[in-house]
């Protein structure tokens, strides 16, 4: 995936194809995700490392009890990529498959 920084029109392009959720914070993809308890926030971030590892892209993540916060930005390249738009993509099915 590119690590080549997108236009303003190619992230409103790429929201689209991702849970609505999402949205873009200037540099930055974001969403909030609350899951049914604590432990399913915690297996969110345990399932989510692997991916991020494989893509060698990682979020910059908070976790408060149930609530997950994300934060996706490509910070050798100084904001948006399409790397962000994959792992927001990959980390909707984990969220899908957990919720």
């Amino acid at each position: 995936m590119s690590r080549t920084l997108l236009t303003a029109d190619e992230v409103q392009d790429g929201l689209r194809g991702l849970a609505p959720s999402w949205s873009a914070a200037g540099k930055t993809l974001v969403r909030n995700v609350e899951f049914d308890s604590f432990l399913t926030a915690v297996r969110f971030i345990d399932e989510l490392a692997p991916v991020a590892e494989r893509l060698d892209h990682h979020p910059d993540l908070r976790l408060s009890w149930r609530t997950v916060e994300l934060s996706l930005s490509t910070h050798s390249a100084g904001g948006l990529t399409g790397l962000d738009l994959e792992l927001a993509r990959e980390l909707d099915a984990i969220i899908d498959r957990l919720s």
